[in-house]
């Protein structure tokens, strides 16, 4: 894969909006190939004891998908040099995740651009930021 070319990006640029479903299957795959089993994301009877409405997705499983969204913008998972973000929500089955981001500044030295990122969901008829104060690097063909 190349990178995406520097020529052409701008600060203020919005990366595509990517938006997934949450569903028990992927949540369940996640668990498995991350090793983290913590019923929480497993069992629904004892995600409700903890408070919550059901099974909840790991916050990894949601920064994944932030994640895919940065690769996508940037054309080569290569390319990324850093991720980082704050978890601020659990989000629950059949929730619509929307990962999203802009460009807040370019390198012409490094041939970077640093993204700030983002997930967002509505609940209750508002927006919920499930992931918040993101931030990537991205070095540009």
């Amino acid at each position: 894969m190349t990178a995406r070319p520097f020529d052409g990006v701008t600060v203020g640029a919005a990366l595509p909006a990517l938006a997934r479903v949450v569903i028990a299957d992927d949540v369940r795959a996640y668990a498995e190939a991350s090793g983290d089993l913590n019923p929480l994301h497993q069992d629904d009877a004892v995600a409700r004891a903890a408070g919550f409405p059901g099974i909840i997705a790991h916050g990894m499983f949601t920064m994944g998908h932030l994640a895919t969204a940065v690769v996508a913008w940037a054309g080569d998972a290569d390319a990324v040099t850093s991720i980082t973000s704050q978890f601020r929500a659990p989000v629950a089955m059949g929730e619509t995740i929307i990962a999203g981001g802009r460009v807040v500044s370019v390198d012409p030295d490094s041939r970077t651009a640093t993204l700030d990122l983002w997930v967002t969901l509505e609940r209750d008829g508002e927006a919920e930021f499930p992931v918040r104060k993101g931030r990537a690097v991205v070095r540009l063909a």
